[in-house]
């Protein structure tokens, strides 16, 4: 039974989403709620989880989650992420936090649009290599430049650390499988994939919907996550790795988890996510809005919420369309 004293917050009170923590990851464990908290109940106890201040709870394996846990984390706006073990594979995610449609209708345009998906993929190159002009190179020659700087990354943190490198191999579907720098970069980078995917769709877009990938339901996620491998994932995977720990997934989604935190990470993705998307008076000027509008072929859109009777251009338009109203009933009963 619903507590009539619980009333819904107003989604504009709560904290934005580049204003929150990073993620929690759970797994073997009961989420509930307990009045206006999220409870978190496993053998060793319950905690108590700031359902309003998270940005996204990544469920494990041997997870389960109440009905009023996720009416909560659905009124406060968290994204909610069923992954595999140690949070290496996706299955689902919850919805998002915004009520505007802008930033999805505007990926849309630019994704279908040859021309516009170029310069979109050139900025996210851009924001890879600041100090060069990159406008003037294809797509190959981009791709060239991002495979050898990656590589170059991964060759500095071997050395730095002392962990042998022989390049990215492991198996989805066998985690233990792979040697330790792999299991740490599999933790590393799912958590980052988790959090971008929450910050997607928070904002209103489509994971789907990639400009440098393609082909996947996640391709804009990976596109967004990339920006930052670099800055975060590799370095602390290798880190793990060094320090021959026995718990590695566990260490790493920690590290993630503070590295995103002290870097605003979140803030960073949603600021880049609308400099991609939208022009610079967009990005200051766009409101976090709940409005609906109607589509015209001829104005584009008209205000929802009106009646448009008195345009309407038919003489004896009331029996006109009462009459047309009644076949319906009648047809339908």
């Amino acid at each position: 039974m619903s507590n009539p004293d619980m009333t819904k917050p107003d989604l504009h009170s709560l904290p934005q989403i580049k204003e929150r923590l990073s993620f929690i990851y759970l797994e073997r464990c009961v989420v509930n709620r307990n009045d206006n908290a999220i409870t978190v109940t496993d053998s060793r106890g319950t905690v108590y989880v700031p359902a309003a201040t998270m940005g996204v709870f990544m469920l494990g394996p041997g997870s389960k989650i109440t009905h009023r846990a996720m009416e909560l984390i659905g009124n406060m706006g968290a994204s909610v992420v069923w992954v595999g073990e140690s949070g290496v594979r996706y299955y689902a995610h919850g919805r998002p936090l915004t009520h505007s449609s802008q930033l999805l209708i505007r990926q849309a345009e630019l994704v279908t649009n040859v021309r516009s998906r170029v310069a979109v993929a050139r900025k996210m190159y851009q924001m890879r290599f600041p100090k060069e002009d990159v406008s003037s190179l294809s797509m190959q020659q981009l791709r060239g430049r991002e495979g050898a700087r990656i590589r170059a990354v991964y060759r500095r943190c071997s050395k730095m650390t002392g962990v042998k490198w022989d390049g990215r191999i492991y198996d989805p579907e066998d985690y233990e499988g792979s040697d330790p720098v792999n299991k740490s970069l599999s933790a590393a980078n799912a958590c980052l994939y988790g959090v971008a995917h929450s910050v997607i769709v928070a904002l209103g877009c489509s994971p789907g919907l990639g400009f440098i990938h393609t082909g996947h339901e996640r391709s804009f996620v990976y596109d967004i996550a990339d920006l930052y491998k670099a800055e975060i994932t590799i370095p602390i995977a290798f880190q793990v790795a060094s320090e021959e720990v026995d718990d590695i997934g566990g260490v790493t989604r920690r590290r993630v988890r503070d590295a995103i935190s002290d870097g605003q990470i979140i803030e960073r993705i949603v600021n880049d996510i609308r400099k991609l998307l939208l022009s610079e008076t967009e990005v200051l000027d766009q409101p976090e809005v709940d409005i609906v509008h109607l589509w015209d072929d001829k104005r584009g859109e008209v205000s929802s919420g009106v009646s448009y009777y008195d345009q309407i251009d038919i003489e004896n338009d009331e029996e006109l369309l009462f009459d047309g109203y009644g076949r319906i009933i009648e047809e339908g009963s």
